[in-house]
């Protein structure tokens, strides 16, 4: 069963106004969209994903609620251009849960997954862009070495780009999850694969570039009076959102609601212990963007 992360502390800080205009540009399989369309009366409520299948699935399980919701595929990046389209005008509320899709991650063909044995793919839209297969194929030692190192916080990252060039040519997830663990044995609770295939997941979706540019384009598209709720589950992102909300509340541009960052209550991680690496921080948007 599908469980949205952290769903009343996302309603909190989107305060919701059931007349309002807003933008779930992540929505995976609906959950945080279902909750969000329930509480509108006359408002719109657009909700996006890149991933085609994923969007599927958000509308069918949004069910009779399908109606109030406007689905389209789309990339952060591509967002701006997705409400000019449907005729322009600012949000009251978006929210971002950069977490993968639990339709993702175990779906059997997806290859994004350690447990399973899958091409390894790693796309979110498979209609576009290089495999995780390309990219262990084709990159340099070194290049590797850098990119699990950077994006995976992988400690052991030259010994794990040293085994995976001498393992060539990689084709399924279980290739990857030898050559890891060739280079590093199993000593604790986490799989020595983890952090490097989060690594090329983030990669070959190039993640880091549409969060930057998520991040560039909401006081564009969001409306004085207007919030942003974003949930991380890694550093990474975490620091970026924190940054970003940080310059724009210098900037006397927006006011930070989460003046500490949230957790998932202590409840929601042992219901729901996917939900336990979650980070929420949330802005409202002072003046218009200059």
């Amino acid at each position: 069963m599908h469980i949205p992360v952290m769903t009343a502390e996302v309603l909190e800080y989107l305060a919701v106004n059931p007349r309002g205009r807003y933008l779930d540009a992540t929505a995976g399989m609906g959950g945080h969209t279902s909750q969000i369309a329930r509480r509108l009366e006359t408002g719109t409520l657009i909700s996006c994903d890149r991933d085609a299948e994923s969007l599927d699935m958000a509308r069918a399980n949004a069910g009779e609620l399908a109606e109030r919701i406007q689905f389209r595929q789309a990339l952060f990046s591509e967002l701006d251009k997705v409400l000019e389209s449907m005729g322009g005008g600012k949000l009251d509320g978006l929210l971002a849960d950069l977490g993968a899709s639990r339709f993702q991650l175990t779906g059997a063909d997806r290859g994004f997954s350690f447990n399973a044995d899958a091409p390894l793919d790693m796309r979110m839209d498979r209609s576009q862009g290089p495999t995780a297969a390309d990219l262990v194929n084709s990159m340099s030692e070194q290049a590797l070495a850098d990119l699990i190192y950077n994006l995976g916080e992988e400690r052991s990252s030259r010994r794990i780009a040293r085994a995976i060039v001498r393992a060539r040519p990689l084709h399924s997830t279980q290739d990857l999850v030898r050559a890891v663990g060739r280079a590093v044995p199993r000593t604790g609770r986490l799989h020595p694969a983890t952090q490097t295939f989060m690594a090329l997941r983030i990669a070959v979706n190039n993640e880091q570039e549409e969060l930057d540019r998520l991040l560039e384009i909401v006081p564009e598209i969001v409306a004085v009076g207007g919030r942003v709720v974003i949930i991380t589950f890694m550093s990474l992102e975490d620091r970026k959102v924190k940054r970003s909300f940080q310059a724009l509340a210098r900037d006397g541009r927006a006011r930070i609601l989460t003046r500490h960052v949230v957790r998932p209550r202590a409840e929601e991680v042992s219901s729901n212990p996917a939900s336990r690496s979650a980070k929420l921080r949330a802005v409202e948007m002072i003046e218009e963007a200059r």
